[in-house]
């Protein structure tokens, strides 16, 4: 399996040879090192721990975990691989965009944009109450239980933070590769803003 960090810059769109126009959002795979490994035979399960961007400073927990790849990422994630595809890497291996190919099915996770404290109407798509006579509740919440149980279920879609949450979209195609600038162009919409980190991952086809 493929995997890389990656950050969001932002959405263009490619013109093919027969004029169809395809929009692309463009993530930058640059400084991807693999900083650790886990083994079925000593963590009980296999991973790689990756690392990517430049970090201006590390809790003592990280340094001695990167020492032995002499890498000082920004964000450090573990991804679950089969041992096979992780014995053909070592600590300290670079990766880049070239590990991916134009056509390939993946998967982009990221944490989708924060929309502050919302209301129902905003948050759980409620209908506006009606605006006629004698009417008063236009947006408000509306009943939230029944005499009994005496409290309010857990679970009960009402107001409160809206968005900050992690975003897994599948079956998104890679459109564009630029080796040189480490780039990868994901047809479609990928979630988070702009300088968001998004893991993409392969996905068999």
């Amino acid at each position: 399996m493929k995997a890389l960090i990656t950050r969001k810059v932002g959405m263009t769109s490619l013109i093919g040879e027969d004029g169809i126009v395809t929009p692309v959002t463009i993530l930058d795979a640059s400084l991807n090192v693999v900083v650790g490994k886990r083994t079925i035979e000593t963590d009980g399960y296999s991973a790689l721990i990756l690392g990517a961007g430049k970090a201006k400073h590390q809790a003592k927990p990280q340094v001695g975990m990167l020492k032995a790849s002499k890498a000082n990422p920004s964000v450090i994630t573990e991804i679950r691989l089969n041992s096979e595809d992780i014995d053909e890497l070592n600590v300290g291996d670079q990766l880049s965009a070239d590990i991916f190919s134009v056509g390939d099915i993946v998967s982009v996770s990221g944490n989708n944009k924060g929309k502050g404290w919302a209301g129902t109407i905003k948050r759980h798509n409620f209908h506006r109450g009606r605006k006629t006579h004698g009417g008063r509740s236009y947006r408000r919440v509306g009943s939230i239980g029944s005499m009994y149980p005496q409290h309010i279920l857990k679970g009960k879609k009402m107001a409160g933070r809206m968005g900050n949450t992690k975003v897994t979209t599948r079956g998104l195609k890679i459109a564009y590769i630029d080796n040189a600038m480490n780039a990868i162009g994901v047809k479609g919409a990928v979630p988070g803003p702009k300088k968001g980190v998004i893991l993409i991952k392969g996905m068999s086809k």
